[in-house]
């Protein structure tokens, strides 16, 4: 027994995650302080998640070897993420209509206390304009995309350095490509190391979560909650298992396959915390190097398909909450703007709550004080929010390379049905 707990790290997590419940509901003061567990794990993911993303599209962009060919398969990607986050939008506008999470709460904006807020709104007032969201995404230097952990910008900087290595002869850029690769596989062996962490990093973030928040968290706005979590389990198996089936999958195999990675974003309501683990399962499919290294690391910044059902869902929670009516001008405008400030979210500290106060900013009569509302159930809505976006994401590689012809579709049925061992996590290999 001990020995398969010293290698399953699926089960290390499980354990980890109820341990943290107990420990949050029975030992309160040494739950909160287990929080630097869960926060040291996210840190030491996240330090290398910028670097990864670059090394990850340079090589996908230069192992295509034809410019013309990323640029076909780079634009059916953005077409592509733009439709099934419209349909995500609208979705939680729908959902938001049809049970009304918000109705009868009649909640007066005096009683709300903006104090744990003001953080987030003054993150929002960067995102508000659209020139101020285009220039954002060109960073003062090389470097400071990196410093500062801005994946939009590392995109911009990764797909430029590839697209050069292509343009320049290739007695220069053949070295170029050795070291990268050279870089990529001890940043692999690096996230191969931390990731043996997930365990006390899931159990810090579960105990501190709890015990702060409590149980009594879930229970007054229990109901937007499960609305969310129901929400997604449709959107993932109705809309993603139809386009999963269109490319000759099964969703609930495709979703056996990524257990360990879900339970460990489940765990820390964070999916970086697996990019490298998901990229080489998805390679293990017979997918190509270079589309899963382009729409991957894409995909993280601009196709959160939970987030965007979170973004409308929550924006008219709060209306209704307020008693607010919107009228329909209001909503083609609330879904015009979500779709360009979700694109900002990834990488920006307490992204759900920044975005939302955004979007609130461009409705004058939707108070952003109707935000405390939603601050101490965003770590559980986060954990759902995360898995959906994950899935989302590894959906969308597979339609891209069906749609593309990269993908061996043989191999993949193969190993969705057999679901060697070896491909549990195969972080530590090349």
């Amino acid at each position: 027994m001990l020995q398969l707990l010293k290698k399953n790290l699926f089960l290390q997590v499980v354990i980890a995650l109820i341990l943290g419940v107990f420990l949050g509901v029975t030992a309160h003061q040494f739950a909160l302080n287990l929080k630097p567990l869960g926060d040291g794990f996210i840190s030491l993911i996240k330090m290398l998640i910028a670097p990864i993303v670059f090394c990850v599209i340079t090589l996908g962009i230069y192992g295509a070897g034809d410019i013309k060919k990323m640029g076909c398969v780079g634009t059916k990607t953005i077409l592509y993420f733009e439709i099934i986050s419209t349909i995500a939008l609208v979705l939680g506008i729908a959902v938001a209509y049809i049970f009304k999470p918000g109705a009868n709460m009649n909640i007066q904006l005096t009683s709300l206390h903006s104090s744990d807020l003001n953080t987030y709104v003054q993150r929002a007032q960067h995102l508000q304009s659209i020139p101020d969201f285009f220039l954002h995404l060109i960073p003062n230097t090389i470097f400071d995309a990196f410093t500062k952990g801005d994946i939009l910008q590392v995109l911009i900087i990764a797909v430029l350095f590839g697209v050069s290595m292509l343009l320049v002869p290739k007695n220069i850029a053949a070295p170029t490509k050795v070291f990268i690769e050279s870089i990529s596989e001890i940043l692999f062996k690096m996230m191969g190391l931390i990731i043996r962490l997930a365990p006390l990093g899931v159990l810090g973030s579960v105990a501190y979560t709890t015990a702060q928040f409590g149980l009594d968290s879930l229970f007054k706005l229990s109901y937007l909650i499960i609305l969310f979590y129901l929400t997604c389990i449709i959107f993932i198996v109705c809309i993603l298992g139809s386009i999963l089936k269109i490319s000759g999958l099964n969703i609930f195999k495709f979703l056996h396959y990524f257990k360990e990675e879900l339970l460990i974003v489940l765990g820390t309501a964070s999916s970086d915390a697996v990019l490298p683990q998901i990229m080489q399962k998805l390679k293990n499919l017979g997918i190509k190097d270079s589309t899963v290294g382009l729409v991957i690391p894409t995909g993280y910044s601009f196709n959160l398909d939970g987030f965007s059902i979170y973004l409308t869902l929550g924006v008219i929670f709060i209306a209704q909450a307020c008693n607010i009516d919107l009228s329909l001008s209001h909503l083609l405008l609330i879904l015009f703007v979500s779709l360009l400030t979700s694109k900002g979210a990834h990488g920006v500290p307490g992204s759900a709550i920044v975005i939302l106060a955004a979007t609130l900013s461009i409705i004058p009569d939707l108070p952003t004080i109707g935000l405390v509302l939603l601050l101490s159930i965003d770590w559980f809505i986060g954990i759902v929010r995360a898995i959906t976006n994950l899935i989302g994401n590894c959906v969308a590689t597979v339609f891209i390379a069906t749609w593309e012809k990269d993908i061996d579709l043989a191999k993949a049925k193969d190993v969705l049905k057999t679901h060697p061992k070896n491909a549990a996590i195969p972080i530590t290999q090349k």
